[in-house]
């Protein structure tokens, strides 16, 4: 019974911690530490992607949970617009 308390506040912990990169992202249109900016090319769907994966975590909606992983994944691939 302990062993699941220590999973749930982990996940609990894990989830508030993306949805802070996704709105500081999202906000402020940069990434957190250089090991991120290094590697998200544009951090706005980035953070709107990661905040959809919470909302669809919320309401159980696989549609936005697939919107989600797919607007991250653009956050990663697509080339800046300069």
């Amino acid at each position: 019974m302990f062993i699941i308390g220590v999973l749930a506040l982990t996940l609990f912990i894990l989830a508030i911690m993306w949805a802070v990169l996704g709105v500081h992202a999202l906000f402020l249109g940069r990434m957190p530490g250089h090991w991120l900016q290094q590697r998200v090319r544009q951090p706005r769907l980035w953070g709107a992607g990661a905040l959809l994966m919470l909302v669809s975590w919320n309401i159980h909606s696989p549609s936005l949970l697939t919107i989600g992983i797919g607007l991250v994944a653009l956050g990663h691939v697509v080339k800046p617009t300069r």
